[in-house]
């Protein structure tokens, strides 16, 4: 069979050209040769721009839903990964706080133990132990206070804040506290209101040599008092103001202790 090229048909997309061949039948009539626009339908061609291979839209799809894969595997990496690093972060700070809590509570357990635990020998002793007296007399000056007829009739509230004053200092002492007994006032005397006091101390009988040099001694228990003056001329405005120059003091050496009456001289 004779075949006769007639028409070279080209492609206006990509170039490629198609050969339309007609061929003639013995009798004279052309065979019908398949129009290639018939077959564009069953097979899509791209080409790509890079390197000029071709690809199938199916192998396309296929590449984009590889990148798109891709792209969630790396968001889910790192999304992991900073998820890591905060618990990271998250858990060290968790142990710091909790080995400090337990620091805090080491601490107050030893502090609690120990003052249940230790105990202050100068704070242990028998109080029924002390029975020597050791008295101290002597007087000072109230310059706030001016004598009057009507001074007696108030002498009470003022011996009794006057012995709260002497009490107190001698208690808080650390030294004299524990041998501390009472603080009297025996009268107040002259225009300028000059009052006697009593101080009386006990101690234990095997130890009254000792105190009675040291501890309790004249020179102390003066100094003590005279401080605790000077720390009140602060403020001198105060009713119960004593004047700390005024200060007298002498040792009760008859060991008798003997209180006298109240009076107004």
């Amino acid at each position: 069979m004779d075949m006769e090229l007639h028409t070279v048909r080209t492609n206006g997309n990509d170039g490629a050209a198609y050969n339309v061949a007609r061929a003639e039948e013995p009798d004279g009539r052309a065979s019908r040769t398949q129009d290639p626009s018939e077959t564009e339908g069953l097979l899509s061609i791209q080409t790509s721009e890079c390197n000029g291979d071709v690809m199938t839209s199916s192998q396309v799809q296929e590449a984009q839903g590889n990148v798109g894969n891709a792209e969630k595997n790396i968001m889910s990496t790192m999304k992991r990964q900073m998820n890591q690093v905060v618990y990271k972060k998250v858990k060290l700070w968790m142990v710091i706080v909790s080995i400090l809590v337990v620091i805090a509570l080491l601490i107050i357990f030893s502090l609690f133990v120990c003052s249940a635990i230790h105990e202050d020998v100068d704070e242990k002793f028998d109080r029924s132990l002390f029975q020597v007296p050791l008295c101290f007399n002597g007087s000072f000056h109230l310059p706030n206070m001016v004598f009057a007829e009507d001074l007696f009739h108030k002498s009470q509230t003022l011996v009794s804040d006057l012995k709260e004053k002497l009490t107190a200092l001698f208690k808080s002492s650390p030294a004299l506290g524990r041998y501390f007994s009472a603080a009297e006032i025996n009268r107040f005397r002259n225009v300028s209101v000059i009052a006697d006091y009593q101080l009386t101390f006990f101690m234990p009988k095997d130890e009254q040599d000792q105190l009675r040099n040291f501890t309790l001694s004249r020179e102390m228990v003066y100094n003590v008092f005279r401080q605790f003056l000077y720390d009140q001329d602060s403020d001198p405005a105060g009713l119960i103001y004593i004047n700390s120059t005024s200060l007298r003091m002498f040792e009760d050496r008859g060991n008798q202790c003997v209180l006298f009456s109240l009076s107004v001289m």
